[in-house]
C-alpha cells in the first residue's frame, strides 16, 4: 500500500456477467462499509477500458466485488496482477477453478471430499434426451447465483427445454435430496453452518430478494455434520488454493446420516448484500460487515 493516510480502495463492481445486477448491489454495500471504515473509496463500474480507470485512479487495493464470468473465474485476477495491483479474494488460479463447476469436482475428488456425479454434455443433446436418468439437474458449468438451473424430477415426461440464453455446454448432475447448507471460510477458518430454508428450490430469488429464504445460524443439525461441514469446507478452501474468503454449498440427506453429506460447489467471492450468506455468517462469530470488508482488504495481495 501507499503512504497516504487513508488508503484508496478501487470497489469493482457491475460488469458484464450474467450476474451484474448481485455484483452492483454488492459493491455498494462495500464500498459504504469501507468509507465507514475510514478509507478512500472510489467504485468502478468494470467495463473494456478497466485498465485505463485503474491506471488513472491508481488504488492502493482493489476490493474486487464482480461475479460470474470475467470478474470471478480469473480473468480481472490476471490483469490485477500483470498491472501489479493488490486485490481481495482468491487469485487466477483459484478463482478459474471455482468457477468451473466440473472441475472443481475434479479437485474436490482429490482431496477425498464426497460429490455426486456429473457430466458436460452439449445442452441440444441434454433438450433431446434424458442424459442421465432422472432425477437431475442442469446448470451452466461456469456462472453462479442460481443463474439458469432446471431441475428435472424423478418421472419426467421429457427432457428439459432449456432457454435459448443456455450456453452450448452444461453441467447435468445427479440431484443430491436433502437440506441446503453452507459454511463460510475466513483465511484458514471456518466461521459456521447455515442451514438455509426455502418453500421451493434455492434459486436466484431466494437468494437475493428479502423473504426469499430463513437462514438458521447455527445450523441446528447433529455435531458429526456439523462439524464434518466445517472440516470439508476448510479441505475445499484448500484443494481450491482459495484466498481471503470462500463459502462452500452442502446438500445434506439427514436420512442418511453422515453419509448423506455431499458438496456442490465453492464461492471464492461470496455475496456480500444485505441478504447474503457470509456477513451473517462473520457476524454470528463476532465480525461486523465494516470488520469483515477491512479484514478483506487487509488480506489483499499481488499473488497466488
Amino acid at each position: 500500500m501507499s503512504s497516504r493516510t487513508s488508503p484508496k480502495v478501487a470497489v469493482l463492481m457491475g460488469g458484464p456477467s450474467a450476474e451484474r445486477e448481485v455484483s452492483l448491489s454488492t459493491g455498494r454495500e462495500c464500498a459504504q462499509a469501507l468509507r465507514d471504515e475510514g478509507f478512500e473509496v472510489v467504485e468502478l463500474d468494470a467495463g473494456a477500458d478497466l485498465s485505463a480507470r485503474l491506471t488513472d485512479i491508481a488504488p492502493d487495493v482493489v476490493f474486487n466485488a464482480l461475479h460470474g464470468r470475467w470478474g470471478e473465474d480469473g480473468c480481472v485476477q490476471g490483469l490485477l496482477e500483470w498491472m501489479r495491483i493488490p486485490y481481495t479474494h482468491s487469485g487466477v488460479l483459484a478463482s478459474a477453478l471455482a468457477l468451473d463447476k466440473q472441475r472443481t469436482k475434479a479437485a474436490y475428488r482429490a482431496a477425498g471430499l464426497p460429490v455426486v456425479e456429473s457430466v458436460i454434455a452439449r445442452a441440444d443433446e441434454v433438450r433431446s434426451r434424458h442424459v442421465m436418468p432422472p432425477p437431475y439437474v442442469v446448470k451452466p458449468n461456469n456462472e453462479g447465483s442460481s443463474v439458469g438451473i432446471y431441475l428435472v424430477h424423478d418421472g419426467a415426461n421429457g427432457p428439459p427445454q432449456l432457454s435459448a440464453e443456455m450456453p452450448d455446454s452444461v453441467m447435468v448432475e445427479t440431484f443430491a435430496p436433502g437440506r441446503e447448507m453452507t459454511v463460510t471460510v475466513m483465511g484458514d477458518r471456518a466461521l459456521t453452518v447455515t442451514d438455509i430454508l426455502t418453500d421451493g428450490w434455492y434459486d436466484y430469488d431466494a437468494k437475493y430478494k428479502p423473504g426469499g429464504s430463513r437462514h438458521v445460524v447455527p445450523a441446528d443439525i447433529p455435531a458429526e455434520v456439523f462439524d464434518a461441514c466445517k472440516d470439508y469446507a476448510e479441505r475445499a478452501h484448500v484443494a481450491l488454493g482459495c484466498r481471503g474468503i470462500s463459502r462452500t454449498d452442502f446438500r445434506w440427506d439427514e436420512a442418511r446420516g453422515l453419509a448423506g453429506l455431499i458438496l456442490l460447489e465453492t464461492n471464492t467471492q461470496p455475496g456480500m448484500t444485505p441478504t447474503s450468506l457470509s456477513p451473517e455468517q462473520a457476524a454470528h462469530a463476532g465480525i461486523g460487515f465494516g470488520a469483515l470488508c477491512r479484514w478483506l482488504v487487509e488480506d489483499a495481495s499481488c499473488g497466488r
